[in-house]
């Protein structure tokens, strides 16, 4: 069984390999290719784990500092909207965004709402039920696996009884 975490490998092929996929959605979507934008959509790269519009947003006011949340929250929603990002599952209701265009899988901690991607080809393989296909139009599958994560279960172990 092929299991492939990939968080950290991502980032090392992703500006690489993602930013002319960028560049060619959004002009084939006539968005206008602004610093902002790109500056956004870099911190969604460099990110580590799925980050939430307010993660996104206090990165860039560094190199931006007169941008305002808005303004990279409706970035975030039309890049979701154009195909570049996918807006990923979250427990804690705070919207979470995946740039990773590649099909793949999340491991999700319960507790922490830590959110890890991970390639396994026979959940890719997986058929969607035809009661399912008939009535919806599906755009697309992904396998959620929820656990409690290695961080989350040493910091429950480790606490006194």
């Amino acid at each position: 069984m092929e299991l492939f975490l990939y968080n950290n490998y991502m980032k090392e092929r992703i500006d690489v390999n993602y930013m002319p996929l960028f560049v060619e959605t959004c002009r084939s979507h006539s968005l206008r290719i602004t610093p902002q934008r790109i500056a956004i959509y870099k911190q969604l790269l460099q990110a580590t784990g799925h980050p939430s519009a307010d993660a996104v947003y206090k990165a860039v006011l560094k190199e931006f500092p007169h941008i305002s949340f808005e303004t990279v929250n409706r970035t975030l929603l039309t890049y979701a909207e154009i195909g570049i990002l996918n807006i990923v599952e979250s427990y804690s209701g705070v919207r979470r965004f995946d740039p990773d265009p590649d099909a793949h899988h999340h491991i999700h901690c319960v507790r922490c709402g830590k959110i890890i991607d991970f390639r396994h080809h026979e959940f890719d393989r997986l058929s969607i039920p035809r009661e399912i296909e008939k009535t919806y139009t599906v755009v697309g599958k992904r396998v959620v696996v929820n656990v409690i994560c290695q961080d989350c279960s040493d910091t429950e172990s480790k606490r006194p009884s």
